[in-house]
């Protein structure tokens, strides 16, 4: 019998904080909103953990090495888009090991730390939604579906 079951994506996020700036890069040559800031981010390989996927991530995009202490989920968001429906855990560190440096020029053409008060015009809007959701202590919402 033919499993029939929907099927979710799953990513995740790391939102890195240092004196009231966040580290996002922007995304260049891929299949979604290029030229677009985000943080860290990926999707789940599949038999690992989200906090696994998430240290992983943070080694694979940014060079630096995070352990399961220097993370907590913020904030989770379903959130539909034209291609795919997506479960986006947002976890946030404010502590790292090594200089955050752009290790995937080929995904990414620009990494920078941006005041948390002014980013810039082309950031992801689901990214826009959960920070503001995080700033208000609200730990759920949902995108995309109106």
């Amino acid at each position: 019998m033919k499993d029939t079951r929907f099927k979710i994506y799953v990513a995740v996020y790391l939102i890195l904080e240092k004196n009231e700036k966040l580290l996002l890069l922007r995304r260049f040559n891929t299949h979604y909103m290029n030229g677009f800031y985000t943080p860290i981010a990926g999707h789940l390989d599949g038999n690992e953990s989200a906090t696994d996927a998430v240290i992983r991530e943070a080694m694979e995009e940014a060079g630096i090495v995070i352990t399961r202490d220097d993370v907590n989920v913020e904030h989770i968001m379903h959130r539909s888009n034209p291609e795919r429906e997506y479960i986006d855990i947002f976890f946030v560190a404010s502590h790292w090991q090594g200089n955050p440096t752009n290790m995937e020029p080929d995904k990414a053409d620009d990494m920078q730390w941006f005041d948390e008060q002014h980013l810039p015009e082309k950031t992801l809007p689901e990214v826009v939604s959960v920070l503001k959701a995080i700033a208000h202590g609200v730990h759920y919402s949902e995108y995309g579906w109106e």
